[in-house]
């Protein structure tokens, strides 16, 4: 079982990697203004979201599950805290398909927003981040 929750910690912060250089490279591809900072952004996008974060987004998920299955599904219900954070997982499941959104939109020439909104678009998973660690370390209730 460590040895579970030692790869999903590691797949956890792979993950949360990448979901603050993401949005920080929708920042810079928002303010850029040339065709080759243009290409460079998309392909530094895609890399990021198809190689690192959707890959380490579903091993967190799996070991999570797996992790899971190592209690009854009764002492699992008893765990508020492990519910308040699989909710706050599945909202970050929501930021991670939006930023695979946002990703397209950019490969389509498409963008519609300034680096303003990219830069609050990167606080949530630093929120959600906080309140995890907090969930899982504390536990309290």
């Amino acid at each position: 079982m460590l040895w579970v929750k030692a790869f999903h910690i590691v797949s956890v912060v792979t993950w949360f990697a990448a979901l603050f250089y993401l949005p920080r490279l929708f920042v810079y591809h928002a303010m850029s203004d040339d065709t080759a900072s243009n290409a460079r952004f998309k392909i530094m996008e895609r890399k990021l979201y198809r190689g690192i974060m959707t890959p380490s987004a579903i091993v967190a998920l799996l070991l999570g599950g797996w992790l899971m299955s190592f209690y009854p599904i009764e002492v699992l219900l008893t765990m508020g805290w492990l519910q308040v954070k699989l909710v706050l997982v599945l909202i970050l499941f929501a930021y991670h398909g939006m930023c695979g959104r946002i990703l397209k939109d950019f490969a389509n020439d498409n963008n519609q927003r300034s680096h303003i909104y990219y830069r609050w678009f990167n606080e949530l998973p630093v929120v959600i981040l906080i309140a995890v660690v907090i969930l899982a370390v504390v536990k309290p209730f």
